[in-house]
């Protein structure tokens, strides 16, 4: 069996941890990032995963994962392992489509700056098939989640 697939992205954003971390957790701004790559669903009248209660290793719903939006290829049993408000998460959560799926996001503040965070997301990931494939178009939907973190905060990779 191959070693799972690991990358690892970072942006300097302008605004606070707080504010940053409002927008990391909210459906709103996981939308955002995700667009027009993917889309997840989430159970009616969740705003925010900071608002579902949580215990780690327990999953918090099942969502389905849609393909450019619109076509159904994933599923995934969204599971937190940890989650520390303005600091970061780490998801490691069932997919149909990977042997493991691990997603650690860290904000942390920019050491003598007034206001500004690096935002570090760190994947480790086994696809079950075209693993070739499959990292690429990972690594192009990070790359634009980032691109669009930067635009949200005027920040810079």
């Amino acid at each position: 069996m191959a070693k799972p697939i690991e990358l690892t992205f970072r942006s300097r954003l302008r605004a606070s941890a707080a504010r940053v971390w409002e927008w990391t957790v909210s459906v709103e701004g996981i939308s955002a990032e995700m667009r027009p790559f993917f889309r997840m669903t989430v159970p009616p009248g969740v705003r925010s995963i900071a608002d579902i209660p949580w215990r780690p290793g327990q999953p918090l719903f099942r969502s389905r994962v849609f393909l450019f939006g619109v076509v159904p290829i994933d599923h995934s049993e969204l599971t937190l392992l940890e989650f520390t408000p303005g600091e970061g998460f780490v998801e490691q959560s069932p997919m149909g489509s990977m042997r493991l799926w691990r997603h650690e996001r860290r904000i942390a503040p920019l050491v003598g700056t007034n206001e500004g965070v690096i935002l570090t997301d760190r994947l480790t990931f086994d696809p079950k098939w075209a693993r070739s494939l499959v990292a690429w178009f990972i690594d192009k939907a990070f790359q634009h989640r980032h691109a669009v973190l930067r635009r949200a905060f005027d920040g810079d990779a």
